[in-house]
């Protein structure tokens, strides 16, 4: 399956304010071999999201809950396609911290990416082109 299409098929997936959590966001974590009913739908997701996509349509993943794991996934890119793996730094750029998304189209000041956890849902959002580290090209497996 392609992945942008994998991807979009879960378009509008949001969490639940309060005490419930929805079980489509910890069934990205269960696919992953983490324990959903052990975290949380405000656990940071956007690497788990990008996780089960890739991994469901076929392609490379990196197992990890950590956005800059996928630093470590796939090959670097300097013309990135529609479906590419976008890894942004969050906070500063020497942290742990970061971000990931499906890259969708950039302008001259920003980049698109289809993401999990962007808004508290899955969605298509505008990050500054400064903040990105990479683009990652991922293998059909």
């Amino acid at each position: 399956m392609n992945i942008i299409t994998k991807a979009l098929s879960e378009y509008g997936v949001k969490e639940i304010v309060g005490s419930k959590d929805n079980s489509r966001i910890l069934k990205y974590f269960n696919e992953l071999g983490f324990d959903g009913s052990k975290l949380k739908d405000e656990t940071a997701w956007c690497s788990a999201y990008a996780n089960w996509v890739a991994k469901t349509a076929g392609y490379e993943y990196s197992g990890d809950l950590t956005a800059r794991s996928w630093l470590r996934v796939g090959t670097s890119t300097r013309t990135p396609n529609v479906g590419d793996i976008v890894v942004f730094w969050r906070e500063s750029p020497s942290s742990w911290k970061g971000h990931v998304g499906f890259f969708i189209k950039d302008t001259k000041n920003y980049v698109y990416v289809l993401g999990g956890n962007q808004r508290n849902m899955v969605c298509i959002k505008a990050y500054p082109k400064p903040k990105v580290l990479d683009y990652r090209r991922l293998a059909h497996t």
